[in-house]
């Protein structure tokens, strides 16, 4: 049984982040390093293997607005700031449900996109693709495809957003892997083909470093 049936079995209504990217990695969607954490030690531990600097994030299902309840940390470069940060996340998590303590290692890139799906009524899976970060609903630059979708209407997205040419040289940085994020693109088109009980997916945000896309955060709703 995959990740969305064993959730939909159990009544949920969403995936945590950390079963959101191991769907989207099960896909062959770049996700970044990071490891679940059920201690302070544990986190440290993987804090050492992961490389600092990493952030700290509290996960379970029902935690889809995490960094507005103060449960993402991030810029932690020491054993003392991982261990002290471990035991600030479980203290505000209070009485909300916490599956442990994600530890990721921290991503860097100037460049932030957003990738999709979302379930239409007519239309069925349709892919999404656009400028992301903390632009993503002010400036609405994103564009549609119906799944599923082949590298070539992939492609096509790419060049429709106004903001296209963020995806080339930018700030010393090197130009987007295009065939990378193709890929991505059609990939999240087959998670929705795939598994009727995902209603929706948003990947942002999805950080272009060292020229390559890495989906940093995650969330599925299942339906």
């Amino acid at each position: 049984m995959g990740l969305v049936e064993e959730a939909l079995e159990k009544g949920q209504r969403a995936l945590s982040e950390y079963d959101s990217k191991r769907l989207l990695a099960s896909y062959g969607i770049p996700i970044t390093p990071e490891i679940l954490t059920t201690s302070s030690d544990e986190a440290v531990k993987a804090a050492e293997e992961l490389g600092y600097p990493v952030v700290l994030k509290g996960t379970h299902w029902e935690l889809t607005h995490k960094t507005e309840l103060g449960l993402v940390l991030m810029k932690l470069r020491k054993p003392d700031e991982v261990t002290e940060g471990y035991r600030t996340i479980v203290e505000r998590a209070g009485q909300r449900p916490l599956d442990g303590v994600l530890v990721q290692q921290m991503v860097s890139g100037s460049r932030e996109f957003v990738i999709g799906l979302t379930r239409d009524v007519q239309f069925g899976p349709c892919v999404m693709f656009g400028l992301g970060g903390i632009f993503t609903e002010a400036l609405k630059d994103i564009t549609f495809r119906v799944a599923p979708i082949d590298r070539a209407e992939a492609r096509e997205m790419l060049t429709e957003i106004r903001s296209e040419a963020l995806l080339g040289p930018f700030r010393g940085e090197p130009e987007t892997d295009l065939e990378v994020l193709s890929d991505a693109l059609v990939a999240i088109g087959n998670i929705g083909m795939e598994n009727d009980g995902v209603k929706e997916i948003d990947v942002n945000p999805l950080i272009i470093a060292g020229g390559k896309p890495v989906a940093v955060d995650a969330l599925v709703i299942l339906a």
